[in-house]
């Protein structure tokens, strides 16, 4: 069992959102630990409630439509959840940092990058301009941006998809956070600047001490980055494990689905043959039942699941899963 302190634990966490539609369930009393030093890597389709987890340990969901109805999201014993937003602007991109999907809609476009790097150092570390601004420089060159004094002079728009993701990285670590939150990003990048952000975040990770939530659907990112992985599916977590044990053997149909579907170069798929996907669609997160909400797509699934939702329990050490048949 891993002794390590936490540094965040999320308690029965449920984000809903109101629409003329009905309510929609994103996150559904979900159950998550991430231990100092560590990289949780959290999986799934898209819709399956990954940003907004990351949105929700944030305090960035819009209200209205959205807001946290249940649960606690404790860090360094405070719950976030219930935190006023004047105390949370003090952890918001200090002590917990985040990586944004798209750089380009997330970095200011008529704000020089440096400028834009150099706001959280004076405004959490409480530097001179001309000390922030000097930082900024000293974080852009620590991210891997070449002539990185002449590149704080540019505007997001003439920097490529690759250099916006390490201007982000950049702000996300110029406070020295405790943990990080990196929603997707190596999203659209070619392999080699994935690789090239996949180095950087362990390198960095390695040398801080940050704990890491990573967000992604790439399982091959997983594999480089994550010692635990937990699996999403319909605003629930079915799987959670450590890295080694959930790819060597994972339990719950979804997650061998989603392992099924990746191509093995080292086992090209005959030509007669398509690649393995997963059949059906998620389900529709105004029309959750009390049954499992993966047993239209699901193998195993029986009269059981049509009535019960699975919880998470422990089938093998520190190994959890929703599935009445994981076994």
């Amino acid at each position: 069992m891993n002794t390590q302190k936490e540094i965040l634990k999320i308690k029965n966490l449920s984000t809903h959102f109101k629409t003329d539609d009905g309510v929609v369930r994103a996150l559904n009393g979900i159950n998550l630990t991430i231990r100092n030093g560590e990289t949780l890597g959290l999986v799934g389709e898209s819709g399956s409630g990954k940003s907004v987890t990351a949105l929700s340990v944030m305090r960035l969901i819009a209200s209205p439509p959205g807001r946290i109805v249940e649960g606690g999201i404790m860090f360094d014993g405070k719950d976030l959840a219930r935190l006023s937003e004047s105390d949370m602007r003090y952890i918001r991109g200090d002590r917990i940092s985040m990586i944004f999907q798209e750089p380009m809609t997330s970095l200011n476009p008529v704000i020089r990058i440096g400028v834009q790097v150099a706001e959280s150092l004076q405004l959490h570390k409480k530097m001179s301009k001309a000390q922030a601004a000097k930082k900024a420089v000293e974080m852009l060159n620590t991210v891997g941006i070449p002539d990185a004094e002449k590149r704080a002079l540019n505007y997001p728009h003439q920097m490529s998809g690759g250099m916006r993701q390490r201007v982000m990285i950049a702000m996300a670590l110029s406070c020295k956070p405790e943990l990080l939150i990196a929603d997707e990003p190596t999203t659209a990048l070619d392999v080699t600047i994935q690789a090239q952000i996949i180095y950087l975040m362990n390198k960095l990770k390695e040398e801080s001490g940050t704990s890491i939530l990573l967000i992604t659907h790439d399982m091959g990112v997983i594999a480089e980055m994550a010692q635990t992985v937990a699996v999403m599916y319909a605003g629930r977590i079915v799987e959670h494990a450590e890295a080694g044990a959930l790819f060597g053997n994972p339990s719950h149909p979804y997650t061998r689905g989603l392992l099924n579907s990746i191509p093995n170069l080292n086992k090209p798929v005959p030509a007669d043959r398509k690649l393995q996907s997963i059949p059906g669609t998620v389900p529709n997160l105004l029309e959750l039942d009390s049954g499992c909400s993966y047993r239209n797509r699901c193998p195993l699934a029986t009269k059981h699941c049509d009535s019960d939702m699975p919880f998470l329990r422990e089938i093998r050490n520190d190994h959890l899963v929703s599935c009445f048949y994981a076994e």
